[in-house]
């Protein structure tokens, strides 16, 4: 399958790994792409692990199953780096983004000799600036699509502009503060 790309995401139950790799579905699929997003989850709880995965392509997806060889990995939390194998089966042509304030050399050392690139983004602080509160989800969605390319930055922020106005139609006030995490991640992530 041609431009097939393969995302997975570690995070943990609460922090919204779930939710941004479906808005990310949404916001590749408002472009025309053929997508799927879907969580894998462990123990159903606050603070667990969990996984969640994305599959974008200029054509139908028909594999249906995790993915096992994504071409880029989000870390929603640092600390899952030292419990979870991130980097199992990413391809060393793709990458990696971690949510850390850490550089990508600072941080490269934990990663259990993985060759390809490494991002960091430091969407803590992203957050706590933006939204008043940690959401990491929203600051990762913008700096994996400025790492991964799946879509034109202006037409990505447009497309969660027409998204977040939807999910927060009865909380108007919220719009702004995450497009302004989702612009502040496109432009600080590090690479």
């Amino acid at each position: 399958m041609n431009n097939l790309i393969e995302i997975r995401w570690h995070g943990r139950g609460g922090q919204g790994a779930k939710t941004a790799s479906l808005l990310l579905a949404e916001a590749a699929f408002d472009t025309g792409k053929f997508i799927q997003g879907f969580p894998e989850y462990g123990p159903e709880r606050m603070g667990a692990p969990i996984t969640a995965y994305n599959r974008i392509s200029d054509e139908r997806v028909n594999i249906h199953s995790n993915i096992y060889e994504p071409d880029y990995v989000v870390v929603v939390d640092e600390t899952l780096i030292d419990v979870v194998d991130v980097t199992a089966g990413l391809k060393e042509t793709g990458a990696i983004i971690i949510n850390t304030p850490k550089s990508p050399d600072e941080i490269r050392s934990k990663l259990s000799g993985y060759k390809g690139e490494v991002y960091t983004v430091d969407a803590r602080e992203i957050s706590m600036a933006t939204l008043g509160r940690y959401f990491p989800n929203t600051p990762m969605l913008g700096a994996v699509v400025k790492v991964s390319k799946i879509m034109e930055d202006d037409v990505f922020v447009e497309a969660m502009k027409s998204s977040f106005e939807h999910k927060f139609a009865n909380k108007p006030q919220v719009i702004a503060p995450n497009m302004e995490a989702v612009k502040r991640a496109l432009t600080e992530v590090k690479g």
